[in-house]
């Protein structure tokens, strides 16, 4: 009896994200099909040893509008990524060299800060600006692939829902196995336990979510918010500053971007589980709630669908594995069919992902201010 009255909660539990995923996929913003270029916009690219990877990237900014500014910084590159940029884009981009980083910065933000300096002219620190003055500064990585109209749409989504800072999230690539188990899960959490709406009407900094891949706000909300100087010793430097912005009254959202951009993050488990242990323990306000999320997350996804293999032992209560198993699939179809990514075969090892999820979470907390990217260190104290 207490088996079934468990089990009986955890697929009410199962049922309820489910239901709250497809409600969130139906709530998620979508760009409009067409959008006129009524307000003017400067694309910013930050890169660091990216000769590997940025050219489709710098090919895609040569087909945005010619009226779109693009500013590209080199910080500190040793590969030849500089070079590539000026081969491959020439005059369509402003190529500015990054400056050292300072005590207290770490790396990205202070490339970001960098980008958005020189667009408004005040590289010098003199506080006066020369710059073109655009009302909306879009922030992308050298992995993201923008379609021609991506900024335009980008911009009408937030003009017409009174927007401060979007996120329109990219449609993720995933090549080796490693990725395909473990990218589809940011969607996924997200549209599973983020409620969009609450997100987007409160005023909370806490209840914020961004991706830096792709990322749109508008200059004078980026002011009153201190910019990336407000976030310069933080490594989820993009969901600090959606919280910077919303601190000063701005209002933030996700979008749709599968329409707009793609994005292949890692390119073999290396870089993945690399990349995922610099970061994934700043997602979690503390080892406690990083086991808490954990427990939830295996208790669901892992252990009542293992139930499955204990059928002759558990009788009638053996049904919650299968039970189980098929809801978290649902789950990822759900996200996967709402965001552009591939549902099947990859939902089907759900189980496995969330195994993963768990070892890369546990890897980080244990590599935490141990770890560097690219030479630098991404852990401040």
């Amino acid at each position: 009896m207490a088996l079934l009255t468990a089990g009986a909660v955890v697929l009410a539990l199962l049922l309820a994200l489910l239901a709250h995923t497809a409600i969130n996929a139906g709530l998620l913003r979508k760009p409009p099909g067409t959008a006129e270029a009524t307000d003017s916009a400067a694309v910013l690219l930050p890169l660091r040893d990216e000769a590997d990877r940025v050219g489709p990237c710098l090919q895609s900014l040569l087909r945005l509008p010619p009226a779109t500014r693009v500013i590209v910084l080199d910080d500190g590159s040793t590969d030849g990524t500089a070079e590539l940029v000026e081969r491959t884009a020439g005059d369509r981009v402003e190529l500015r060299s990054g400056r050292d980083l300072p005590p207290g910065w770490l790396g990205k933000p202070h490339a970001c800060h960098q980008l958005a300096e020189a667009e408004a002219g005040t590289e010098a620190g003199s506080g006066a600006r020369t710059g073109t003055g655009a009302q909306y500064l879009v922030f992308i990585d050298a992995d993201v692939v923008l379609a021609p109209d991506a900024v335009e749409r980008a911009i009408a989504v937030m003009r017409a829902h009174d927007i401060d800072l979007l996120t329109p999230y990219p449609r993720i690539e995933a090549g080796s196995i490693g990725e395909r188990l473990v990218q589809p899960l940011l969607q996924w959490s997200w549209l599973t336990f983020l409620p969009l709406r609450a997100m987007e009407r409160s005023p909370r900094p806490s209840l914020a979510a961004a991706g830096g891949q792709f990322l749109v706000v508008r200059r004078a909300a980026y002011d009153r918010a201190g910019g990336h100087a407000a976030v310069r010793d933080r490594v989820l430097e993009d969901i600090e500053l959606a919280r910077a912005v919303k601190r000063a009254g701005g209002r933030i959202a996700l979008a749709d971007g599968s329409e707009l951009a793609r994005c292949r993050m890692y390119t073999s488990w290396r870089e993945l589980s690399e990349g995922y242990s610099k970061s994934l323990w700043a997602s979690f306000g503390s080892p406690a709630g990083a086991v808490a999320v954990l427990a939830l997350l295996l208790a669901l996804y892992v252990v009542a669908p293992a139930t499955a293999l204990l059928g002759p032992w558990l009788g009638p209560a053996a049904l919650l594995g299968p039970a189980a198993y098929g809801l978290g699939v649902a789950g990822r179809v759900v996200s996967a069919r709402a965001t552009g990514g591939r549902a099947l075969p990859d939902a089907l090892a759900h189980p496995v992902s969330v195994l993963l999820f768990a070892w890369l979470v546990v890897r980080s907390f244990a590599r935490r201010g141990r770890t560097t990217w690219k030479g630098r260190p991404t852990w401040r104290p």
